[in-house]
């Protein structure tokens, strides 16, 4: 189902979790639905920490914001991984987005985030350790007193990876989300949505990457039988 084929029918957005839908809906309400799984806010269709951060979006939005998010409910629907490295990509995304808008007393928390989370990614991108992504330097140069900070406080620390992408991460956007509600920017709104489609193209292409890697299972029976043959 696309954007353009939501039933007008359907509820109102609306904050928090809802019995059933005559009681109102969240986004991930709403993507439960969509998905024929049981009412939940917390659907197996849905990698969960980007059904957290769609929740939090969600609840820190306004009424009138909130509206808009209908159309990417679909766009949630089937983005599902096991891999520790989606949970750190979504929270990277978040912190990127958040650090520049956020008050000054949570910088330096979404900078710590940010060098962190990019840090345990750095060999999986083909990246030598000390050096960031393009999108975490743009970040972090737009709050020089905060990354200067940050990279002092966290020289020297090894964090697992797989301990940051568990425990870590939720933690991260979280502060991210609740950090841009209350921003004092024109329109968080459009933040919120910003940090929310962000963390949708990051678990999108995660699953897609991991897709392209796994051969299909017609692929391998035709190696398999080309195998066999050449025995």
């Amino acid at each position: 189902m696309t954007s353009a084929e939501i039933p007008e029918i359907f509820p109102v957005l609306s904050q928090g979790r809802h019995r059933s839908p005559r009681k109102g809906a969240c986004f991930m309400e709403m993507a439960s639905f969509l998905a024929g799984e049981r009412w939940s806010d917390h659907p197996a269709c849905t990698h969960p920490l980007l059904a957290a951060v769609a929740r939090l979006v969600n609840d820190n939005i306004s009424d009138e914001g909130r509206q808009r998010l209908a159309v990417m409910i679909p766009s949630v629907i089937g983005l599902t991984s096991d891999d520790p490295q989606v949970d750190l990509r979504i929270a990277l995304r978040c912190a990127t987005t958040a650090l520049p808008v956020v008050a000054a007393e949570r910088q330096r928390v979404m900078a710590v985030s940010v060098l962190a989370c990019d840090r345990a990614l750095a060999e999986s991108e083909g990246r030598p350790a000390g050096v960031l992504s393009a999108r975490s330097q743009q970040a972090l140069a737009l709050v020089p007193h905060a990354a200067r900070w940050a990279a002092e406080f966290t020289h020297g620390v090894v964090t697992s990876p797989r301990a940051l992408s568990r425990q870590g991460a939720p933690r991260v956007v979280r502060s991210a989300v609740e950090g841009v509600a209350a921003a004092c920017v024109p329109d968080p709104d459009r933040l919120l949505r910003e940090l929310l489609t962000g963390a949708i193209e990051e678990c999108a292409a995660a699953v897609a990457r991991a897709s392209a890697s796994v051969p299909s299972a017609a692929h391998r029976d035709r190696d398999r039988g080309g195998a066999r043959l050449r025995r």
